[in-house]
C-alpha cells in the first residue's frame, strides 16, 4: 500500500524516509527530526550492523584526512597483494575494483590531497559539536576526553611522516596542538607500549567512543521521538515522482514519502546511481577484535606505521586495522585478523593478542578522491549522505546537521559545497 506524502507548500519535506541505520543515516535521521520532520529509518540488516559497530570509535577531526595520499603509492603492487599488507588488494580484482584504484592513485598526489583536506576543514570543525547536539539533546551516549593519544612509533624517523602530514593540516586552515616524545616519555603517559617504541607523538583535542553502544543509543532517540526504523528490511528499489518519493521493500509494504536519504555506505551506489551519481563507492574493509591488557591505556593508541589503531573500550581493548579493497559483503578474511595481531604484537606490552573476542570486518565507503557525497542528486526528492571512507564515525553528526538543514530549508551550506555528489 502507498501512504501519499503531503509536502508543505514551501516544498519542507514532512516526512522521509532514510536508507541506512548506521552512525551516518541515524544522525541525519535524528537532526530531521529536530527541524520537525517525520523519520522512517530502514536498514538491510540493524541498527549499526555495519560499519560502525566494530571500528575504533574515534572523535579526532584533527586526523580526518583524505585516503588517497602521496604515501598509499609506495606501497607497491607486491605489497597491496600481500595478505598481511596494511592495504591489501586481492589478485582477481574486477574491473569496477581496478578503475576504483586507478582514480584513487590519480588522486594520490600532494596537490590533490592539499585541495581535498581544505574541503574537508569546515566539515572537521563541526564534528565534535555535532556529538555534542547529539547528548545534550537527548542521546543518551557519552563521548570520552582521550587523556592520552599517542602515535607510537619505532623510531624517530619513522615520525617524520606524521610530523609533516600535520605541517601539511596546518597548511590547510586546521590546527592541531601535540607534543613529540622519545620513547621513555611516551611510556611514562602510557605503560602499555613496548620497550621496541622509540618516538611518538602526544595529541591534544581529541575524543573517542564506544561506537557499537553510540549509535544504538542514537538510534534509541530516534524511536523515542516518534522514528520508525524498520530493522532487516531491504529496499529493493527508490522511485521518483513530483509527487514524492516511493521506497519499495521486500516485504510489498511501499511507502511513499516527501523525500529520501540514501546512508548505505558501500552500497551507496546501488539505488543512487541512477539518480545521477556516478562517483564509484569501493569497500575499504577494516578489522577488529578485542583483548585483554595489563594496562589499559587512558586513551587511544595509534601505530602509523603498521595501520594499527587500539581504543580503550570498557575492561578491553580494541585492536583495528587494514584497508582491504573486496565485496563489501565478503566474508571475513582470518589472514586479516592474524597480520593485525602480529603487527601490534612487538609493540604492545602486556596484550593477550593469542585470546582474540570480537572479530570483525566491517566495510568504510570509500571514494576516489577521499571526500564523502552528500546533498540532493539530480532529483532534489533525493539525498545521499556516504562515501566518508575511515571517517564516517567522526564527521556522521556534522553530515547529518548540514544534510537536515539544506533539506528543510532547500539553501545547501557553504560546507556542503565540496561534496556535491553529482561532481
Amino acid at each position: 500500500m502507498v501512504r501519499p506524502a503531503s509536502p508543505a507548500p514551501s516544498g519542507r519535506p514532512r516526512a522521509v524516509a532514510v536508507v541506512g541505520a548506521g552512525m551516518v543515516g541515524l544522525s541525519t535521521a535524528w537532526f530531521l527530526q529536530e527541524r520537525g520532520v517525520d523519520v522512517t529509518v530502514y536498514d538491510r540488516d540493524a541498527v549499526a550492523a555495519g560499519s560502525s559497530w566494530g571500528n575504533a570509535g574515534w572523535l579526532t577531526p584533527g586526523l580526518a584526512t583524505p585516503l588517497p595520499e602521496p604515501a598509499v603509492l609506495s606501497y607497491g603492487v607486491r605489497a597491496v597483494l600481500s595478505p598481511s599488507s596494511p592495504v591489501y588488494v586481492p589478485p582477481s580484482a574486477d574491473p569496477r575494483l581496478l578503475r576504483f584504484l586507478a582514480g584513487f592513485a590519480r588522486n594520490s598526489t600532494a596537490r590533490r590531497w592539499l585541495r581535498a583536506m581544505r574541503a574537508l576543514v569546515p566539515l572537521n570543525s563541526l564534528s565534535l559539536a555535532g556529538f555534542d547536539l547529539l547528548t545534550g539533546g537527548g542521546v543518551e551516549a557519552r563521548t570520552l576526553d582521550a587523556k592520552s593519544f599517542l602515535a607510537a612509533y619505532r623510531t624517530a624517523a619513522e615520525r617524520r611522516v606524521l610530523l609533516e602530514e600535520l605541517q601539511q593540516i596546518s597548511a590547510a586552515g586546521q590546527s592541531m596542538e601535540f607534543d613529540v616524545l622519545d620513547g621513555d616519555e611516551a611510556r611514562e603517559v602510557e605503560p602499555s607500549l613496548s620497550d621496541g617504541i622509540g618516538a611518538a607523538i602526544r595529541l591534544h583535542g581529541q575524543r573517542y567512543i564506544d561506537p557499537g553502544h553510540f549509535v544504538h543509543a542514537l538510534g534509541d532517540a530516534v524511536r523515542a521521538r516518534g522514528g520508525e526504523i524498520r530493522e532487516r528490511m531491504e529496499v529493493t528499489d527508490v522511485r521518483d515522482a513530483a509527487t514524492g518519493v516511493t521506497v519499495l521493500t521486500g516485504d510489498g509494504r511501499d511507502r511513499r514519502f516527501d523525500a529520501v536519504v540514501l546512508a548505505t555506505g558501500a552500497w551507496l551506489g546501488r539505488h543512487a546511481r541512477k539518480f545521477g551519481v556516478r562517483s564509484l563507492v569501493q569497500a575499504g574493509r577494516g578489522y577488529s577484535f578485542s583483548v585483554a591488557v595489563e594496562h589499559m591505556p587512558s586513551g587511544p593508541v595509534y601505530f602509523p606505521g603498521q595501520r594499527v589503531a587500539c581504543t580503550p573500550l570498557g575492561d578491553r581493548l580494541r585492536v583495528a586495522g587494514m584497508m582491504e579493497f573486496r565485496k563489501p559483503e565478503a566474508p571475513l578474511d582470518a589472514r586479516r585478523i592474524n597480520a593485525i595481531a602480529e603487527a601490534a604484537r612487538p609493540l604492545l606490552r602486556g596484550a593477550d593478542l593469542d585470546a582474540r573476542k570480537d572479530e570483525w570486518v566491517g566495510s568504510r565507503p570509500c571514494t576516489t578522491d577521499g571526500l564523502p557525497l552528500i546533498g540532493a542528486t539530480r532529483s532534489p526528492r533525493v539525498h545521499v549522505a556516504g562515501g566518508h571512507g575511515m571517517w564516517g564515525i567522526t564527521l556522521g553528526p556534522a553530515t547529518g546537521l548540514l544534510l537536515a538543514e539544506a533539506m528543510v530549508t532547500g539553501e545547501r551550506p557553504a560546507q556542503l559545497a565540496p561534496f556535491d555528489p553529482l561532481r
